[in-house]
C-alpha cells in the first residue's frame, strides 16, 4: 500500500524589512511641493491658496510606527491647533514619515482618529481629512486617476478648523460642486499629466534642485 508522501513544509516568509523613516525635512519639502503644484496648482482646494500665502499652514511630522505613537502625535497636534490663534496657525498637515505606509492600515487608523477627536471634545471644532500615496475611494479601481484628489507624497492627516471651513464655504460659490469639478479636472489631466506634475515622494528635493539650477542660470 502506497502511503501519501508528506508534502515539504513551505518555507516561512522572510521577515518584513522595516524601511527607514523619511527625513522630516524631506517629508515637509515634499508635502509643501505637492500642496503648491497639485492642491493649489490644479485648484483642487480653492481655500488652500490663501492660508498658504499667509504662512498659516503648519507642517508637522511623526516617525511613530505603531497606532499608539501615531495617535499620541495626532493628539498633540490637535491640542496645539485648538490652542493657537487662527491668524498664526489656521491648519496643520501631520505627515507620517515611517508608519502607515499600507493604505489599509491608514484607513483603519482614521476611524480611531475620529474617535480621538470626539474623546478630546474637539468634534465640531476641528476636522480631520486624509491623504495617502495609495489612497483609493471605496469601490474604485486603484488606477482611477480620481483617487489622486486624495493622494499625497506621504501618509498625511490634515487638521482643519470647522469655523474656517464654514467661512470658506460661505465665501465660495457652489462649494458642493468642488469635488465633482476636481474629478473632471483630473480625468482631463490623465495619469501621464499627473505624473508630469512630479508630486510623489522626493518631489521636494527635485523642486529645490530645479530652483537652485534656475538661480545659477
Amino acid at each position: 500500500m502506497n502511503r501519501p508522501r508528506p508534502r515539504p513544509a513551505r518555507p516561512a516568509p522572510p521577515p518584513a524589512v522595516e524601511r527607514p523613516p523619511v527625513a522630516a525635512a524631506d517629508a515637509i519639502a515634499d508635502t509643501r511641493t505637492w500642496l503648491e503644484r497639485a492642491v493649489i496648482g490644479l485648484n483642487l482646494c480653492p481655500f488652500a491658496k490663501a492660508v498658504h500665502a499667509r504662512g498659516q499652514v503648519h507642517y508637522a511630522t511623526t516617525d511613530a510606527r505603531d497606532d499608539a505613537g501615531l495617535l499620541e502625535a495626532l493628539a498633540d497636534e490637535l491640542r496645539a491647533l485648538a490652542a493657537c490663534d487662527p491668524a498664526i496657525r489656521d491648519t496643520t498637515l501631520l505627515v507620517a514619515t515611517a508608519g502607515l505606509r499600507d493604505f489599509l492600515d491608514f484607513a483603519a487608523l482614521l476611524r480611531r482618529a475620529d474617535a480621538l477627536l470626539a474623546e478630546m471634545g474637539l468634534d465640531g471644532v476641528l476636522q480631520i481629512a486624509s491623504f495617502h500615496p495609495d489612497f483609493q475611494f471605496a469601490g474604485s479601481d486603484p488606477a482611477d486617476i480620481a483617487n489622486a484628489t486624495n493622494r499625497a507624497p506621504h501618509p498625511t492627516l490634515h487638521l482643519l478648523r470647522e469655523a474656517s471651513i464654514d467661512r470658506a464655504v460661505e465665501a465660495y460659490p457652489e462649494a458642493d460642486a468642488i469635488f465633482g469639478r476636481n474629478i473632471e479636472r483630473l480625468h482631463a489631466l490623465g495619469a501621464e499629466g499627473w505624473r508630469a506634475l512630479d508630486v510623489g515622494a522626493g518631489c521636494g528635493r527635485s523642486a529645490t534642485a530645479a530652483a537652485a539650477g534656475g538661480a545659477a542660470a
